[in-house]
Parts: structure tokens; sequence; C-alpha cells
């Protein structure tokens, strides 16, 4: 029953039928008023033109065939080279296609066990590290943990609070394991923000109907956007120390900052700059290689890391971890050449270095350039993109509309993407499918098309929403 009560809204109806369009323009006799179907629902940013980085895939390339070390006519960089040959070292020799140690690579985990020391300044144990098959893969995991233990029937429900609008990964993980949602909604009106009044009335009313035991953060924000301030990531610590929560820190956007003057700061840190009364608080921390400047959402590879966690649970953990036998190789290599890039100096880092800065300078870019555009339209509005890879505007849905949308059994925005899908091809995820207030409406696009490509959606956009508004009754 948990499987068939399972929804995945961001390839639902509105994805479905563009993989109907899809097939439809390749018949010659099928006429549509567009020549494509574009993909702005999904943040897949290698599908959207993203180039790969050239130093991953080359070291990738040399594991994958160990041979092409030895050809002498091989145009790589000398540290590809050294970098493939540790890597296979760290393979103990089997190379890719055997299995690794069930929590992954020890020697990956010390590295990323670094990189968290260099961007926190303070210290990570690699054994509390462990090496999965992208982020999702981590929470899952950590939700089985927390499933509860007792065949009492009767015992409530355990509980975790997940932000609305959310990414609906976590819900449908729920609906999987049997976890109860408890929904707690972002401030729109003030960036996104948690308030921190609305989310003590909110664990204060599931306390009476299930056992709450995590709360989710998105921080950079999907669908939202927004990157929270360091006084509100020490509210929510500070909530869920009180509140005797396990917190969740899904922190795979954290390359993906656009608000000027600002950086990426984990929840981590902060943690561990509040001082030893709050050492006891059980934190999780999720990051992968689908974001960011790397985008290899298709490897599948990314880490957690435990802090606070007691060493027993560490210890079961570790045996649900091995029962998976080991996270996918190449995922894992992928993981160390993210968190362990090419240095100053290294004959590798110019070209890294241009890569780099021109994927997350162009995603800056259109962050601004999207949200601004977006709010200028009548009947949208929208947050300014502070970080991730996603607008989430709100629209304005006149009465007309959502009693058409109701006789179709659609949700309002469902219905307006719909209609924007059959007379555009442009393809976005209705708001409804991450959660919203009641009686508000979005969308969710990506800004991860190229700069000729934005500016057509957003023009298309916006001459289908005036005449949207036209035919549903606004004049």
């Amino acid at each position: 029953q948990n499987l068939v009560n399972l929804r995945y809204e961001v390839r639902g109806k509105v994805a479905n039928r563009a993989d109907e369009l899809r097939r439809e323009l390749k018949d010659p006799a099928v006429v549509k008023p567009f020549a494509k179907v574009v993909e702005a629902n999904i943040g897949n940013p290698h599908a959207m033109k993203q180039l790969p980085i050239s130093f991953f895939r080359q070291v990738l390339a040399l594991c994958v065939d160990p041979a092409l070390l030895d050809y002498e006519g091989l145009p790589y960089a000398r540290d590809v080279k050294e970098r493939a040959r540790r890597t296979l070292e760290c393979l103990k020799g089997h190379g890719i296609g055997a299995y690794t140690a069930s929590l992954g690579v020890a020697e990956f985990r010390k590295d990323i066990a670094r990189f968290i020391e260099e961007r926190d300044g303070y210290k990570a144990d690699y054994r509390n590290i462990f090496l999965t098959n992208g982020a999702s893969d981590a929470i899952r995991s950590i939700l089985t943990l927390c499933m509860p233990g007792s065949t009492n029937t009767s015992a409530p429900k355990v509980g975790y609070l997940s932000p609305i609008p959310q990414y609906p990964l976590y819900s449908t993980f729920c609906s999987e394991v049997g976890v109860e949602m408890i929904p707690y909604y972002a401030d729109e009106d003030n960036n996104w923000e948690l308030n921190m009044e609305d989310l003590v009335q909110t664990i204060k009313s599931a306390r009476l109907q299930c056992n709450p035991r995590l709360l989710v953060v998105i921080n950079p924000g999907n669908p939202t956007g927004q990157q929270l301030s360091r006084v509100n990531i020490e509210q929510i610590i500070k909530f869920c120390h009180a509140e005797r929560l396990v917190l969740l820190a899904d922190e795979v956007y954290q390359e993906n900052v656009y608000k000027e003057n600002s950086v990426f700061v984990s929840f981590r840190k902060v943690l561990k700059s509040m001082g030893p009364q709050y050492s006891n608080l059980e934190l999780v921390s999720f990051h992968c290689v689908s974001n960011g400047y790397v985008g290899e959402c298709g490897v599948r590879g990314g880490y957690m890391e435990l802090v606070g966690i007691d060493p027993s649970v560490v210890e079961v953990f570790e045996r649900y971890l091995s029962s998976k036998l080991c996270a996918n190789t190449v995922g894992q290599i992928m993981t160390d050449l993210m968190i362990n890039p090419p240095k100053p100096g290294d004959e590798s880092y110019p070209q890294f270095a241009k890569e780099r800065s021109g994927i997350l300078t162009s995603l800056k870019k259109a962050a601004m350039a999207i949200s601004t555009r977006l709010d200028k339209i009548d009947g949208i509005q929208c947050n300014a993109i502070q970080g991730a890879m996603y607008a989430f505007p709100k629209i304005y849905l006149p009465p007309v509309a959502i009693a058409k949308a109701m006789e179709s059994y659609l949700e309002p925005d469902e219905y307006y993407c719909l209609k924007l899908l059959e007379e555009t091809g442009i393809s976005f995820v209705p708001g409804s499918g991450f959660g919203q207030i009641d009686g508000t409406y979005h969308f969710r696009t990506t800004i991860l098309a190229d700069e000729e490509t934005t500016e057509d959606i957003l023009d298309r956009l916006e001459e289908f929403h005036k005449k949207f508004l036209t035919e549903h009754g606004v004049n």
C-alpha cells in the first residue's frame, strides 16, 4: 500500500505528456505550434547542454580503461594520469568493476573529511562519512534507519518535518517506508526563510498524532532557490536541539550560491561554532555530484556525514549499508574528484578553473535574469533566486481557470502547466507537486538553459500568460 500511495510529481502528468508530445513530433503529419519540447522541469544540467569538467572525465576515462595510461600519444596532462593512477591504487588494483568496501573507498572518505575540514574550519572524522549512489540513496537510507523498530501497530508513527514547498523526493520516500510527513511552511514573503513561531506550533500539533523524529532543511533551496541566513540556521539548530530532532541538512546545491557578497555556510559549521551545549545535536548532511558546476546526475555519486550520532546507532547503520554491498564505483570516483579537484599550481588547474567559473558565472547570470523577468510579468511574482538551480514564481490564476481545472480533476497550476505545454512546448513542474499554501499557485522552472533558449522560454511564457488570462475572463 505504501507504494500505491507513492507520488513523484516532478515526473508526473506534465512530464508524461511532454514525453508523448516528443513522440508525436517525430511524425511529419503531426502539426504543433512548436518544433520541439523544451525541458525546463528537471535539474539535469548535461541534458541542457552544460559541458562536463574535462579533468573529471579524463581521469574517469583512464580509470574505466587503464590500458590508456600506457598510450604515449594520449593528449592528457600529467596530473590527470597521476590522479588516475592514485585512484586505481585506492581501488586496490581491482578496477571499477569490483566491489569496494561497503561504506565507500576509505581513501575517498578521508579526502571528503579533509574537504569538510577546509570548508568549515572544524575537524571531521572519515569514519562518520559514507559514500552513496547520489544524495537520494543517502536520504532513503537515513529514513529507513529512523523507522520504528516496534511491531506494536498501535504505536504512533514516526514523523518528519518537511519544508513546504519541498523536493517531492522526501514525501515519496516517506510513503515508501511508512513515515508520517509533517509539513511546515517556508515564508515566501521573507525569501522563504523558516518562521520559527510557525515551526513551534507545527510540532506541537504534530505530537498529537505522531512521534516527530526528524526535520529536513534544503539549503540552498529546491524548489524555492533561497539561501538561508546564518541567523535562521542558528534558530533551526536550537529548535532541533530543544525538540530532540535529528536534523537532515540537504546541502547538495552548496556550490550554487548567487546572492551578492555571499558564500555557502553549512549547518555543520554553524553547529560547531555554537559551543559544546549543542554538541549532542544529531545532524546528517548530504552532498552529491549532480549539481553545482559538476552536474553529473547520471553518474549517481554522493556522500553523507553523520554528526553527533550515537556510536551504537552508527554501527547498526554500517550493517545496513553493508547489506547494500557498496555504492557504484564510478560515482565514488566522481565524488572524490568533486571534493578534491585540481589545485593552483597543478597542470590542469587553469583549464579546470576556467570551466568551473564559466558554468557558475553563467548560472548566476541566468538566476538574476530569470527572476527579474518573471517578476515583471503581470500576474506572476518571483523572489530573487539566491541559490540552487530553480525559480519558483507565484502565479495568479483567475476563478474561471480554477473552476475549469477542478472540472478536469486537475490542480489549478497543473491545468496551467498542461495548457502551457500544449501551446508552447515548454515543460514546467506545477507548484502543487511540491506543496504550497492553500489558495496559492506556482510552477518550478530550471535556470539551466542557454541564454538564447532562456529568452525564448520567457518570451513564449509571457505571451502565453497574457493569452491565458484573457481566455479565462481577465480583461
